[in-house]
């Protein structure tokens, strides 16, 4: 018989046994003979069978299987953490599904589809606070959220520290003599740049300077908002001696918009960044930036999940990840 047709009830009748001793057998059930335990094993050899794992697990009422749900996939940051959480997973004996939800409609259907049809054990939900997506988050069910303080007691998050994230990038440009200091947000209804928000305001009503509204524009994240951003300012006449966007990308955009006018990085304005993407210092100037961790923080989120699947007991955890200033030549100079 052809070993990827051999089935436990083929197994059985080898060893003349029922295939309910043969599943005790595989399982470790101590309800079972050792002369008994022996024959299935013995005839388990000789047929070549391999138990299938999925049927087992689901026999257990577990599937071995995690989901992470973000806006997007192509997005590096995401990408990085499910990168992360991917590994963790595999590492742990489980298997991560990842899929993007752009919008609450998408998110509530894929809930339905992985959650409602116990298709997977854990889910872990990247910017639950972009939307109002959180509302469809299932009760009593192991969930994490990443990227966000989460606003729910019984659900734990892991996200990176964004208001100290904040203050030490506005505190460096401080540092080397800039005080007219502007801002260039992310979408402001996510918890992450009102985070960000706070920590710069902090840092410079630490060193004794007012916050200008003028200064902050709010971006989507992408270069092109932080192009549109310093061309704002500059039309505005507004013109700052640093400016602390919210990510790297936006950082791209402010340098292209300085070289439209012919402004000099770091002689004439010092940028600095969030996140240190691969191609950060590789920009013209190399981009000063806030490293965060996101694979660690994907890692850390599947071992939160997984300890709450394997432990329903287990306490909520507020996981806040540090970042690591890098400096590079967009803010080297000294006034």
């Amino acid at each position: 018989m052809p070993r990827s047709r051999v089935t436990i009830r083929d197994v059985a009748s080898r060893a003349g046994v029922s295939h309910q001793t043969v599943s005790r057998v595989i399982n470790g059930n101590e309800r079972v003979s050792e002369p008994t335990r022996r024959k299935v094993e013995q005839a388990i050899a000789d047929m070549g069978y391999t138990p299938n794992a999925i049927a087992r697990s689901m026999a257990r009422g577990v599937t071995r299987m995690l989901a992470c749900i973000s806006p997007n996939l192509t997005d590096y940051t995401f990408a990085s953490i499910i990168e992360g959480a991917e590994q963790e997973a595999r590492n742990q004996g489980y298997f991560l599904l990842s899929s993007s939800s752009p919008d609450p409609g998408t998110f509530a259907e894929l809930i339905n589809q992985l959650i409602s049809h116990k298709r997977v054990d854990g889910l872990i939900v990247i910017n639950p606070y972009a939307d109002n997506r959180f509302e469809f988050v299932p009760k009593n069910f192991p969930v994490v959220f990443v990227g966000a303080f989460s606003r729910d007691p019984f659900i734990s998050s892991v996200s990176l520290d964004d208001e100290k994230v904040a203050l030490e990038a506005v505190q460096h440009l401080l540092s080397i003599g800039p005080r007219k200091i502007a801002m260039i947000t992310g979408p402001m209804q996510e918890d992450c740049c009102q985070d960000r928000l706070k920590g710069y305001t902090l840092a410079l009503h630490d060193s004794g300077i007012e916050v200008e509204p003028c200064l902050i524009i709010e971006g989507d994240w992408s270069a092109t908002s932080g192009q549109i951003g310093l061309q704002t300012l500059i039309k505005q006449g507004h013109i700052p001696e640093a400016i602390f966007t919210q990510n790297d990308r936006m950082a791209i955009g402010v340098l292209r918009a300085a070289r439209e006018y012919n402004l000099s990085i770091p002689t004439d304005i010092s940028v600095i960044g969030v996140d240190d993407m691969p191609l950060s210092s590789y920009f013209d100037p190399p981009l000063s930036t806030i490293r965060q961790d996101m694979p660690g923080i994907g890692r850390r989120a599947t071992q939160i999940l997984i300890n709450k699947i394997n432990n329903n007991e287990a306490p909520v955890q507020q996981v806040k990840i540090m970042g690591e200033l890098v400096i590079r030549q967009s803010t080297i100079h000294t006034r």
